[in-house]
């Protein structure tokens, strides 16, 4: 099953009370939540909600040590930023667009941080702030 057969408030939904298939939950998957969450919230609301949904959906598989507080910020902040020069209307024509956001996240995160934030370990229990190049 990929995400795009969920309809959003399903995906958003199912985030929230952790009963998405964790095999459903890919990159891609992530990408849309924050898409999603920005479109309905705006960017400060869509940090919020997307950071609680994910804390509560890794502690509901007990995989808490999956989750990266500094991954999931930079990754809505990486979604907004693509938004803001993106005349799409709907996710999948966004991501088709900025395909960068998929195919090559590590090396766009490597632009931002000189530090390797998806393994530090301060990177997975707080927001670090870019050292190399602002999201905004």
């Amino acid at each position: 099953m990929s995400h795009y057969q969920l309809p959003d408030d399903v995906l958003i939904d199912s985030i929230k009370d952790c009963s998405l298939d964790p095999a459903v939950f890919t990159h891609e998957a992530h990408l849309r939540l924050a898409w999603l969450q920005i479109q309905h919230h705006g960017i400060d609301q869509a940090i919020v909600n997307v950071c609680l949904g994910l804390k509560q959906f890794v502690l509901a598989l007990g995989a808490e040590d999956k989750y990266n507080e500094t991954l999931t910020v930079s990754a809505v902040r990486a979604v907004y930023h693509f938004m803001l020069k993106s005349p799409a209307t709907d996710f999948r024509q966004f991501i088709t667009e900025n395909n960068r956001l998929k195919q090559n996240f590590p090396e766009l995160m490597g632009k931002h941080y000189s530090e390797n934030i998806f393994v530090a370990e301060r990177a997975k229990k707080v927001y670090l702030e870019p050292d190399l190049l602002p999201f905004d």
